[in-house]
């Protein structure tokens, strides 16, 4: 499905997250900018991260038009902020990289957000999205329920939190295939 060499030219293909949200509207902006602000990790997470000890190449498939996006990309971006230069993250815009984004189509869908997972030399380790199992819930919640939100709607902080600690999960569990794999181990003699 994916060569370390594809993965390498996708990563160096993408955007900081400051230079892929100004590729955005100013709504757009303003709509990841507001989730940003409501969501924090805590100590546990923070500690968690912190004792993340191999790097990962990751890359977020997403559009900056899409309310999951704006809802799941801040919290993303969060937890490699958090790790101290140990989650290398780039940005692509689903609609330039269709290469890519039908590669992780999701139930025939072209869904985002989309995470692919790297090891440090982009040796592929797997992907995640578009929405965390929290996430799912929640939206299941409202919209199989007597209503929907209007687009824009706040977000609750509990089910912020909950979503950020699914990523977060996935984000551990990628960790430990890369501290526990055979091959890094013996490259780093440990």
């Amino acid at each position: 499905m994916f060569t370390a060499q594809y993965l390498k030219e996708k990563h160096e293909a993408g955007l900081t997250y400051a230079d892929y949200l100004k590729t955005g509207t100013e709504q757009q902006i303003e709509n990841w900018s507001k989730i940003g602000r409501q969501i924090s990790l805590t100590e546990a997470q923070r500690k968690l991260i912190g004792s993340f000890s191999r790097v990962m190449k990751v890359i977020c498939v997403s559009g900056i038009w899409c309310g999951d996006c704006a809802q799941q990309g801040p919290l993303i971006q969060a937890i490699a902020d958090a790790s101290g230069g140990r989650i290398d993250l780039r940005w692509v815009d689903r609609d330039e990289h269709m290469d890519l984004q039908d590669r992780v189509m999701i139930n025939a869908g072209k869904r985002v957000p989309v995470v692919v997972f790297c090891a440090e030399d982009y040796e592929p380790l797997g992907w995640y999205g578009d929405k965390t199992l929290n996430r799912y819930r929640a939206v299941a919640k409202r919209q199989l329920g007597p209503s929907c939100p209007l687009p824009g709607a706040a977000v609750a902080d509990d089910e912020l939190a909950a979503t950020l600690a699914d990523w977060l999960d996935e984000f551990e569990r990628n960790q430990l295939i890369l501290r526990l794999s055979g091959r890094l181990r013996k490259l780093h003699g440990d």
